[in-house]
């Protein structure tokens, strides 16, 4: 049975930070409180004695998909308490004194008197204790250069100013907060799909015409389906990707070996920074239940390589059978740079997976130098038409608007996104298949069937409906 999201069975809450203790955390082998990260080794070390201790992982919650039932939710995902107090105090356990931790900015501080470090690691419902943590891997200067090589084959046309100020000294690691969602479902598709027999021509001249003939088949698709980490921002910042932000290029470097992250220790955080979940699980369903929609159809796609003239289905349906949320800490080194534009401003980024070294950007763009050179390129283009001897000469024309709008993706990857419905781990299984011929259809004018939608991606499009739903909390 599919989970009703009214249905007023309560989800089981696991309580992942069982045993995390708030204050001192202390070395087991020495006493010391000053612990941070190897990331050489993923490991918290004592930076006095050396010692370095075993990653933790999360209890309780359920690592076989296909046993998922109903909806678990790890208890760092529990609604946000909007009159939650950011500062918390606490007493010193080895001199005393009270010491102030502001979680909205930080969950760590030294105690003034005797140095010692205290850390929040229990869950307090403000969105700033996650549940998991994946570890920063790489160092600053593997994401310096990175960053380097990427800004660097994109300095022709960068701002000239830019070009002067680009600096990667000033690059930050940020833990930027995630929900991570596993789904148990049944997926059932039906519709028609077409292959192709024959391509020809009939006419001449200018009236000359592509025709195609093809079989036609009722086809359906019906199997189970797991799907492991799907990943969305849970910062309405991060799910802002408005024309005037460049958030998408981060969104792009997704995804993250999750299977990897541990248990959550403020220790993980302590010389870099960030920025806690401000987003609840019901404001993010629309948007995981449509990326999970998009990830069975493209799972459906492996079994209709038969059909190359694509397949229109008229049912779509995604039955969820168990769903599990929790909220992740993943690491990213961030350059930024804010392009002044009269009044107006835009703010640039440069993001590298701190895991898998994937890197992505946003370069400003000296537009008189980029519209000169196109409209040289158009000034080509027209010669060459009046030159060349082929039906299509006129092609020619676009070379300008061809070469402005491919160094502006290049340099501004707008279109630069996480493929959620192929990147995504899944596992297909119980398959059954129905291909029933119909009939040979001849003289199709169109080189794909009409309503093909089997590659259709609308886990994206529905962001901005998700905006439109915390904008009016």
């Amino acid at each position: 049975m599919p989970i009703d999201p009214n249905s007023n069975d309560e989800p089981r809450v696991v309580k992942t930070d069982a045993g995390s203790i708030d204050g001192q955390n202390k070395c087991p082998k020495c006493g010391a409180t000053d612990i941070s990260l190897n990331t050489k080794t993923g490991m918290l070390r004592c930076n006095f004695c050396r010692h370095e201790f075993k990653p933790e992982k999360v209890q309780g919650l359920e690592t076989d998909i296909t046993r998922l039932e109903g909806e678990i939710l790890g208890s760092g995902a529990q609604d946000i308490v909007e009159d939650t107090d950011n500062v918390m105090t606490f007493k010193c356990s080895s001199c005393g004194a009270e010491v102030v931790i502001d979680t909205s900015e930080s969950t760590q501080a030294r105690c003034h008197w005797c140095r010692n470090t205290l850390s929040i690691n229990q869950q307090i419902p403000n969105g700033a204790i996650p549940d998991v943590v994946l570890p920063f891997k790489l160092t600053k200067e593997e994401a310096q250069k990175q960053i380097e090589e990427f800004v660097g084959k994109r300095k022709f046309y960068a701002n000239p100013q830019f070009r002067q100020e680009f600096t990667t000294d000033n690059i930050m690691g940020v833990y930027f907060p995630y929900m991570v969602v596993d789904v148990n479902s049944h997926a059932y598709f039906a519709g028609r799909g077409e292959h192709q027999v024959r391509m020809y021509t009939r006419g001449s001249d200018n009236n000359k015409r592509t025709y195609y003939d093809a079989d036609l088949y009722d086809v359906e698709r019906d199997f189970d389906l797991t799907i492991e980490g799907l990943t969305v921002e849970s910062s309405s910042e991060r799910l802002d990707k408005s024309s005037n932000k460049t958030n998408n290029v981060i969104n792009s470097i997704l995804p993250f070996d999750i299977e990897n992250a541990v248990k959550y220790n403020a220790n993980y955080l302590k010389g870099y920074t960030s920025e806690k979940r401000d987003t609840n699980i019901d404001q993010l369903r629309p948007l995981v239940d449509e990326q999970s929609k998009d990830i069975a159809r493209f799972a459906a796609n492996d079994t209709l390589k038969q059909y190359d003239r694509g397949v229109s289905w008229k049912t779509e349906q995604l039955d969820v059978k168990g769903k599990q949320w929790k909220t992740a800490y993943l690491p990213v080194w961030l350059y930024s740079y804010q392009e002044k534009k009269g009044e107006n401003s835009i703010l640039h980024y440069v993001a590298v997976n701190a895991r898998t070294k994937e890197t992505m950007g946003s370069v400003p763009i000296y537009m008189p130098k980029l519209i000169g050179i196109s409209c040289l390129v158009e000034l080509i283009g027209v010669i060459l038409m009046l030159i060349a001897d082929f039906d299509f000469r006129w092609i020619f024309l676009l070379l300008g608007f061809i070469y402005f709008f491919i160094i502006y993706l290049r340099y501004r990857n707008a279109d630069a996104r996480h493929h959620h419905e192929t990147e995504t781990k899944k596992n297909m299984y119980n398959v059954k298949q129905v291909d029933h011929f119909i009939k040979r259809e001849t003289g199709l004018p169109n080189g794909r069937i009409v309503g093909a939608n089997n590659t259709k991606v609308s886990g994206e499009n529905i962001t901005q409906k998700v905006m439109d739903t915390l904008m009016q909390k």
